[in-house]
């Protein structure tokens, strides 16, 4: 048996390819020039030889596939089986390029299977045929298909489809269901179909805990099938006589819902369980006509793409959530009868398949951009540089090569910093600036500007934290005050000053430095500290709306406590866990490199959760905190020496609570 393959470099193409190669006879392939190198990868990965295949050199586009003369007596009367793979798999790519290569690109092949006189032409379709029909779409309907307007991808595949039907060549036609990646190994070699939703259960795993349920998309109908299930059933049926004139359905019979899918994919990601779904109509009480006229207005329909921009989620996409059709596959399991070729559960492979997008396709972890690509020559102004997490991150942004400038009040420290990052190679520039005084701030941001020509990136580092109950602050309000001073109005009076050059240059980014206590805004004896730092987020997500346009980018990083000398007077954090300033400013790395609108930790996102799902359960537990870590000795005026050691009970439940302020 000799076979003939288009689409041989495609996914389901590659491993359907390692299954002919199996079988006796020859095997030619369709190769666009250039493209041989791709093919020998595959076989590298797959441990085949290349000596295998019989390259044809062609392309889709062309007429009979752009053969030759001489290929097509070559393959003439030695061709059993045309299978005709290639096509393009993207509902979001243009109707020009979909009908080229979906509708003309098959239009030609069965061109040069009657050419070559093939024995038998098998097409890979799909069950976007279907359209959008409401109810069970079998093997025998085609004409039946409803609403295929609604996208290219749908309309391409129907009369790509139809042309086959209407050929007199003995033909076979496979409809694949949304392929996916292997069940054993994950790979997949494009983000489509359930991966566009990958973004979004990620987000939500990392910002709720995995034991609080959550909110899903009701949805439709999902259907998807692991790719080596495709190219095994595919491999199986065309080597039966008997399967010749029939259609076969690749599909998941049992089917799910998109909740259900969210859901398994969620807990594949040990994310949270989606147990209720919101469904897609639940605008529909506005009336139709009013509907249209909000989701048009070009606010509203800005805000859309951004959403689904910063998910990743193609708006085409969206259009295919609420699919009501079921496929029956009666044909494929009588032809499959006998063999161990099945669907295999979703729940049983859906970690292998969450593991290999995260490790390979996740938009932000598969950029190859380095903290040098992103920071390399910018000027990068640290307050707080002289020691902790300025310090730390102004020694790792020198050895990134980026223009460091140094903020602090004190000469001599400041100094010894620029001189380590001088020493490492690094440039460095210090600038000595009292930040409680507001036109200092001023003038210090005049001339780095000055100097320098721009600011790139401001880090607000600096900060005061006052660790005092409200009662022993009724006569002490200056704590307010001063805190307010340095951790709200110092660093806004810079970003102040800097915003006009950051939108004349079209860029920019302003990191502030936070608590994971403005996150559950609740944290015993730190009311002044907590209160500045919520302060500066509010601003600065105002600030991120507004200045968004100008490609501005404002950062909270949301710190959980840091082993630096802010804590040092406060005895109980020795016994705490706490990040070091280098981990520390592993977050402010995924901050420049990411220009997320905020970077958090697990912690931090539970007490968020927790605050907001059950505030009294939440406040309670403050409370029992603050019962139980009293007012350090120097909040209380007392000496050093009166400090009080940990006892096992706070310890265990600072242990419980890591990076919290207690």
């Amino acid at each position: 048996m000799n076979y003939f393959v288009t689409g041989g470099t495609g996914f389901i193409g590659k491993y359907l390819l390692a299954n002919l190669a199996k079988r006796e006879g020859q095997i030619f392939v369709l190769v666009r020039p250039g493209s041989e190198e791709k093919l020998q990868k595959h076989c590298e990965q797959l441990h085949l030889s290349m000596d295998r295949f019989n390259i044809v050199q062609g392309d889709l586009t062309q007429p009979l596939l752009g053969l030759s003369e001489g290929e097509i007596d070559r393959l003439r009367n030695n061709v059993d089986e045309f299978i005709h793979a290639a096509a393009i798999y993207d509902i979001s790519a243009s109707i020009e390029s979909q009908s080229q290569a979906n509708v003309e690109g098959t239009r030609q092949a069965l061109a040069v299977a009657d050419a070559i006189k093939a024995g038998r032409f098998n097409h890979l379709s799909s069950i976007a045929v279907a359209g959008l029909y409401k109810g069970i779409f079998n093997e025998m309907m085609f004409e039946q298909a409803e609403g295929l307007d609604v996208n290219p991808y749908l309309k391409t595949k129907h009369d790509s489809e139809a042309l086959v039907r209407e050929h007199s060549i003995p033909h076979r036609i496979f409809r694949p269901s949304m392929v996916i990646g292997h069940s054993k190994t994950g790979e997949i070699d494009k983000v489509d179909g359930p991966y566009y939703l990958f973004k979004l259960l990620q987000k939500l795993r990392d910002v709720l805990p995995s034991w609080i349920p959550a909110l899903g998309i009701k949805g439709g109908q999902f259907n998807m099938v692991p790719v080596d299930y495709v190219a095994d059933a595919i491999d199986h049926i065309v080597a039966q006589n008997e399967t010749v004139g029939q259609c076969f359905h690749l599909v998941d019979k049992s089917g799910l819902k998109l909740i259900d899918t969210m859901d398994i994919f969620s807990q594949a990601a040990h994310g949270s369980r989606l147990s209720v779904g919101v469904s897609q109509g639940v605008m529909n009480f506005i009336p139709a006509p009013i509907r249209s006229v909000i989701f048009n207005l070009p606010a509203v329909k800005h805000l859309t793409e951004q959403l689904l921009g910063s998910l990743k989620i193609p708006p085409e996409a969206m259009k295919l959530l609420n699919l009501k059709t079921k496929f029956d596959d009666t044909n494929t399991q009588a032809a499959l009868a006998g063999t161990e070729i099945m669907v295999p559960p979703l729940r049983d492979y859906a970690g292998t398949i969450w593991d290999y997008w995260e490790r390979n396709l996740d938009p932000e972890r598969k950029t190859t951009m380095s903290l040098e690509d992103r920071v390399g020559g910018k000027v990068i102004v640290v307050t707080g540089a002289s020691s902790g997490i300025g310090k730390s991150l102004a020694l790792r942004l020198g050895e990134a090569g980026a223009k460091v400038v140094l903020i602090s009040r004190g000469i001599e420290k400041l100094q010894e910093v620029e001189g380590e990052i001088l020493a490492a190679g690094g440039e460095a520039y210090s600038y000595p600036c009292d930040l409680n005084d507001l036109e200092a701030c001023d003038r210090v941001i005049d001339s780095i500007m000055s100097e320098h020509g721009t600011i790139d990136v401001l880090v607000n580092n600096a900060g005061r934290s006052i660790r005092r109950s409200l009662a022993l602050t009724y006569d002490r309000f200056h704590d307010f005050e001063r805190t307010m001073q340095l951790n709200y109005f110092a660093p806004v009076r810079l970003s102040m000053r800097l915003l006009p050059k950051m939108v004349e240059q079209r860029s920019g980014q302003v990191i502030n430095i936070s608590t994971i206590a403005v996150m559950g805004s609740a944290a015993p004896r730190f009311s002044a500290y907590v209160a500045s730092k919520s302060a500066l987020d509010s601003w600065s997500r105002s600030a991120g709306a507004e200045y968004r346009e100008h490609n501005i980018r404002f950062t909270n990083v949301h710190m959980p406590l840091v082993r630096t000398p802010m804590i040092s007077a406060t005895p109980i954090y020795k016994a705490a866990p706490t990040l070091s300033p280098e981990e520390a400013v592993g977050m402010i790395e995924e901050a420049l490199l990411l220009q997320p609108v905020e970077v958090n930790t697990g912690i931090g996102s539970t007490m968020r959760a927790a605050s907001i799902l059950a505030p009294q359960l939440y406040e309670l537990l403050m409370s029992t905190t603050y019962k139980m870590f009293p007012d350090s000795a120097a909040a209380q005026g007392l000496p050093q020496d009166k400090a009080v050691k940990p006892t096992a009970e706070q310890v265990a439940l600072a242990a419980l609570m890591p990076g919290n302020h207690l």
